[in-house]
């Protein structure tokens, strides 16, 4: 049996992490106001951001897909660690000692024990980057310090971004983490090492200059490795493979150092390799990134968005950078063709003489990089004129095959209000009339909305209606009883689920009791998950988790007031109910035959008549 962690364990986590810096590695969030951040959802696209998170209880939750939980789910979801994982993981951050148990109660391992798989490979790259950036001082990695020194990069330039040397050794990495108590399976799933034709472990890398290869929380994942040797015959470049931690279609070199200057500025540089990001950071671009030997594509712009806070509110930018030659505008090109998953406007900066960033600098110094950056120009205008440069405007025929290729280019410009500016300047290139152009760009834009509608997929809307004034009551009294439990209860308690017309709300109401209530919970992530775990359908689950982060329909501090009155609102309709029903039973019995019937009908009416007059004097102070 491996044993669970203790419960009373997997609550000090959940009170001890910060989930607001959890996310905020991988999702910039900002201030939305009533103690809530918002940012763009890390789970789907979107162009508006709809991702809560509240610190103060702990939790996140996205109205655009409905996820939401903790800091714990928040890893299970997103880096698909498991439950174990992620409370080890952040357990770990928060410097806490773990306690497992068998299911009877009985301490079985401690601390010392072996953690998941994924917080294993992080531990085995960890020290491998020690390991590499201990070795970049030896004599033998000369001719690495000479490699990043004939690129301008001192001693201190590559402390700073944890450059290393992979020794001319098939094992000696191995050897060192299988001294550290690694296993061989541990050591190739991290992709650190790989068997030889014998059936021994070698390292992946050897001989070569190495870059540690890091996520957003500056944990590393990967590695990049540069040839230094003419006999070497492998590639250039070599990166780690495929691994639980490194998808090279989801990494993005650069990003632990750039994220937070990339939220402030609202701008992002996107370069070709790890010594173009170098330069760009030392130079003061510190928002430069790079893939890591694949394009720039779809998954590396979601993430990248989350950073930018690229809403239709910002006002953010991206900057491409690529070589003058004929390749790099072909990788421009290809940019253009995903620039439409931005928000933001794209920009180029095409660097001179066919120089990377990197050469710029060795040649030209810091300020020639900043000027290269600041020099941009709109990538939609790069790509209009490499298509006209396609066509001999001489020609009649060219023009029209030029305005055929460029009108559906000027279809997709984000920003509708350059669209005549750009009209106006291409027409008189193409000797074209505005009007005639303008025709083929709106043709070609109903085209594309054609395409469009056919390919999407309808948005799920919410089933209940969360505009009567009665489910908004139920809906307000369950964001108390979860966001507020000290102020709800007891009243709350006091009142059965009867009232809770919707059954995904009436499901809450009895997981709040099955968790033991409001007036025996403390506010938080821990009060939060009790409840959602006491529901027992996914539906209650996530609606606990999406009424934990909505505001309150208050602008002030809720008290004790607001919730009698919300209390008094939902119990009208079922007083009314019984006071409907005990009118008619009045009606059917005959006063001289069934006197005492009769009476104590009577008397119970007068009762209840009295307690709805008094509810609906309460109820009149709920806010609308």
């Amino acid at each position: 049996m491996a044993g669970r962690i203790r419960d009373a364990d997997i609550q000090l986590v959940r009170e001890r992490v910060d989930i607001a810096e959890v996310i905020g590695e991988r999702v910039t969030l900002r201030n939305a106001g009533g103690g809530n951040l918002k940012g763009l959802c890390p789970f789907h696209d979107e162009r508006s951001p709809s991702f809560n998170v509240t610190p103060a209880r702990g939790v996140y939750h996205c109205f655009g897909c409905g996820v939401g939980g903790d800091a714990i789910t928040f890893l299970t979801e997103l880096d698909g660690l498991t439950f174990v994982e992620a409370v080890e993981r952040l357990a770990a951050r928060a410097g806490l000692k773990l306690t497992y148990e068998d299911i009877d109660g009985r301490v079985r391992r401690g601390p010392s024990t072996q953690p998941g798989l994924k917080q294993r490979l992080l531990e085995a790259h960890a020290l491998a980057a020690d390991f590499y950036t201990s070795r970049i001082v030896e004599p033998e990695a000369q001719i690495a310090r000479r490699f990043l020194t004939e690129r301008g990069f001192d001693r201190e330039a590559a402390a700073a971004f944890g450059c290393g040397y992979a020794p001319d050794s098939w094992d000696a990495l191995t050897k060192h983490l299988r001294a550290k108590g690694f296993t061989a399976e541990e050591i190739t799933g991290a992709g650190l090492a790989k068997p030889s034709r014998t059936g021994n472990l070698i390292d992946r890398f050897r001989r070569r200059l190495i870059w540690p290869i890091r996520d957003s929380s500056g944990a590393a994942i990967g590695f990049g490795a540069r040839k230094l040797f003419e006999d070497d015959q492998g590639p250039k470049y070599l990166n780690t493979p495929e691994t639980p931690l490194y998808k090279k279609s989801q990494v993005l070199y650069g990003i632990d150092l750039a994220r937070r200057a990339i939220a402030k500025t609202g701008r992002a540089v996107i370069v070709e390799g790890y010594t173009d990001v170098m330069a760009c950071h030392l130079a003061g671009v510190p928002v430069a990134i790079a893939t890591c030997g694949t394009a720039f594509g779809a998954e590396h712009i979601r993430i990248l968005r989350r950073f930018l806070f690229d809403s239709e509110t910002a006002n953010g930018r991206i900057i491409f950078t690529f070589d003058g030659d004929e390749a790099g505008q072909r990788a421009a090109l290809k940019a253009f063709e995903e620039e439409q998953r931005f928000v933001s406007q794209t920009y180029i900066a095409i660097t001179p003489d066919g120089q990377d960033p990197c050469e710029l600098r060795q040649h030209r110094g810091d300020e020639a990089v900043r000027e290269l950056i600041e020099r941009h120009t709109p990538l939609v205008q790069f790509a209009l004129d490499r298509e006209i440069a396609k066509h001999d405007l001489d020609t009649a025929e060219g023009r029209l095959h030029a305005t055929r290729a460029i009108a559906p280019l000027l279809a997709r410009v984000k920003d509708r209000g350059l669209v005549d500016e750009y009209i106006g300047d291409y027409a008189g290139r193409l000797g074209k009339e505005k009007a005639e152009l303008r025709r083929a760009v709106a043709g070609a834009a109903a085209g594309a909305a054609t395409s469009r509608a056919s390919e999407q997929v309808p948005t799920p809307r919410r089933s209940r209606d969360v505009d009567s004034t009665q489910l908004r009551a139920q809906r307000e009294l369950l964001k108390l009883a979860l966001q507020a439990p000290q102020i709800a209860g007891p009243y709350f308690d006091a009142i059965d689920a009867t009232p809770y017309t919707d059954p995904n709300y009436r499901a809450v109401r009895e997981a709040v009791v099955a968790a033991g209530g409001t007036a025996n919970a403390a506010a938080g992530a821990n009060w939060i998950a009790a409840v959602s775990a006491a529901c027992a359908e996914i539906a209650a689950q996530a609606l606990v988790n999406e009424l934990a982060v909505e505001e309150l329909r208050l602008d002030r501090e809720p008290d004790a007031v607001y919730v009698r009155t919300l209390l008094a609102r939902i119990q009208r309709p079922v007083v009314d109910a019984e006071l409907a029903d005990l009118k008619r039973r009045l009606q059917r019995i005959n006063p001289s035959t069934d006197k005492d019937e009769y009476m104590s009908l009577f008397g119970k009416l007068m009762g209840l008549e009295q307690h709805a007059r008094s509810l609906r004097d309460q109820a009149a102070n709920v806010v609308e």
